[in-house]
């Protein structure tokens, strides 16, 4: 850290990481890039990366997880909170009256495979026994499946079976694998229950209705995913055209529940491991989004957008992909994320399994779905947003000839080269403390 701030160049560094936000894994590219007139070729302007500190530019990651570049992950879900509550209140291109459109924020958990530690709130504010059972059973490994602490939300332990020979890893990360299977399977039922309501096929139903939807992957303490989604009702022409009046709330509430028990998915069958057929979990949660009350347009858009910037590391495993040099008894996770790794890895070797993937995604814990999927007509896009704010950034900016020329004026000639990413961790402390960002995670004890 002295030695990087007594260097001249310390300010255009300094200024270079304001530049990128605070990224905390920059990436670093070496080269060039010519201006010129499209007209003419008359050269406007030259740049490159020689007279940058170093002789490389370093430019924002644009990751979404928060665990890597807490910078970039607020990026992501601040474009997230504005993608979501457009399509609840309007803005971005969406018209206001969305908001009278009936919508639900709905949530999809997993079933269970083995009773685990847990935090159990109550409404007067007290903690209640983990698994208070009098005259408790044991499993056939000898422990009693019981648990009398009132655990802290912050727990340790939270998460893990009451006895880890009887858990199901297996189930918990088939289940994983298939989790958007099980949700695209979901969204058809869900148009195919709302049409049987109306008395019409899903073609007629398509030129009256339109369904629209934003969900965002959380993954619980157990390992585990369950979906968080915003699902709407609109007119045929998306959110621009109100729904027809039978399509209310309460029509709406019913074909969710409906599709959700509705839908299964089947795992394939290896040597040792049967098929079996999985499903959602018991607890489905069903609630009207209202513009008042506590579950508003922007309680919902903020819920959503905190999750998506959130990944597997939150159950302790790791964020990053398991190398085949690695040493399984020696990751840095959770007893019980190496036993889910351990799983994947296992089933990922069986051809019948290939399919699935799961060794390459043994980091998700089987997961390797999008985090955050919206339907075509629910709002704005991502991409949108991104270029709206690079349209901004662009008219701040003045060539040398002083001013701002249209895209179709100017040809750009650019040489880049791939040369790192990264900070050392000198530079990643000074970086936070010149743009005010929070440090990235140090990942999580073994």
């Amino acid at each position: 850290m002295a030695a990087k701030l007594n260097r001249p160049d310390f300010r255009q560094w300094a200024a270079r990481a304001r530049a990128t936000g605070g990224c905390a894994q920059p990436i670093h590219l070496r080269g060039s890039v010519e201006y010129r007139a499209r007209a003419t070729g008359e050269l406007l302007h030259r740049y490159s990366t020689a007279r940058e500190p170093g002789g490389v530019l370093r430019v924002a990651c644009k990751t979404r997880r928060a665990s890597r570049c807490p910078a970039c992950a607020e990026t992501y879900r601040a474009d997230t909170y504005q993608l979501v509550r457009a399509g609840l209140a309007g803005g971005k291109g969406v018209p206001e009256s969305v908001a009278g459109h009936p919508a639900a924020f709905v949530t999809l958990t997993a079933p269970s495979f083995g009773p685990v530690h847990a935090h159990r709130p109550t409404p007067s504010g007290t903690v209640a026994p983990c698994h208070p059972r009098r005259d408790a059973p044991q499993c056939p490994h000898g422990r009693t499946l019981s648990c009398t602490t009132r655990h802290a939300p912050d727990d340790p332990c939270l998460g893990e079976p009451l006895c880890w020979e009887c858990y199901d890893y297996a189930g918990s990360v088939l289940f994983n694998a298939l989790a958007p299977e099980l949700w695209r399977r979901f969204t058809m039922a869900l148009r195919r229950r709302i049409a049987k309501t109306a008395g019409l096929t899903l073609r007629e139903l398509g030129e009256t209705l339109t369904v629209s939807f934003a969900k965002v992957a959380e993954y619980q303490r157990r390992g585990v995913v369950h979906f968080h989604a915003v699902i709407r009702l609109d007119g045929p022409q998306g959110p621009a055209t109100p729904p027809p009046a039978w399509a209310t709330y309460e029509v709406l509430a019913d074909a969710v529940h409906q599709a959700a028990r509705a839908v299964t998915v089947t795992t394939p069958a290896a040597p040792g491991v049967p098929s079996r057929s999985l499903a959602w979990g018991a607890q489905l949660d069903i609630r009207p989004i209202t513009t008042t009350g506590d579950l508003t347009d922007t309680a919902v858009a903020g819920y959503i957008a905190k999750y998506a910037t959130k990944a597997a590391e939150c159950t302790g495993t790791l964020d990053r992909r398991i190398r085949a040099t690695d040493d399984l008894d020696a990751l840095p996770v959770s007893a019980h994320a190496r036993r889910l790794i351990a799983a994947c890895l296992h089933l990922g070797r069986m051809p019948e399994m290939a399919d699935l993937r799961l060794a390459e995604w043994a980091h998700m814990l089987g997961f390797r779905g999008h985090f955050s999927t919206k339907s075509r007509r629910y709002s704005t896009t991502l991409g949108a947003l991104r270029q709206a704010r690079i349209d901004h950034n662009k008219h701040k900016q003045e060539i040398v000839t002083g001013r701002l020329l249209d895209d179709e004026e100017i040809l750009v000639v650019a040489h880049w080269r791939y040369v790192g990413q990264g900070l050392t961790p000198g530079e990643v402390l000074i970086t936070a403390a010149l743009t005010g960002t929070p440090l990235p995670s140090l990942g999580f004890p073994p």
